[in-house]
């Protein structure tokens, strides 16, 4: 059975740093895409990183929103079945529910939710002084 458990979230001040992390189970994580997507209330989700197969792309060549370039960074270890995502200088507008995921068919990472299959239940994330 495929699972995605997300954790790391919580409440931090505007500035603070956030490591979150995405457990993987019941498939071999090196052969998928994995990403990072965020919902805010009242708003659509949205992808913010993602990673690719490790087997076709040996570095992952992961993508970001131009909204977190330069300060999220996404990185998968295999052998730990994981992928995490490290957030510096948290704002407000940050504020989200974070979700990984994995589609069952694809191995190249992209940012539209629609591409993706299998989610966590989420971590929540919220920014406030």
């Amino acid at each position: 059975q495929v699972q995605l458990v997300e954790s790391g979230g919580g409440l931090v001040q505007p500035g603070e740093s956030l490591k979150l992390s995405c457990k993987t189970s019941g498939f071999s994580m090196a052969y998928y895409a994995i990403g990072w997507f965020r919902q805010a209330p009242g708003k659509e989700r949205e992808g913010v990183a993602c990673v690719s197969n490790s087997i076709i792309k040996s570095d992952g060549s992961p993508q970001y929103a131009d909204s977190v370039k330069g300060r999220f960074t996404i990185a998968r270890d295999n052998a730990k079945s994981t992928v995490y995502l490290q957030i510096n200088n948290l704002q407000p507008d940050d504020t989200a529910v974070y979700y990984c995921a994995t589609p069952s068919i694809g191995r190249l990472c992209g940012l539209e939710p629609g591409d993706y299959d299998r989610w966590g239940q989420g971590t929540q994330v919220t920014v406030s002084s």
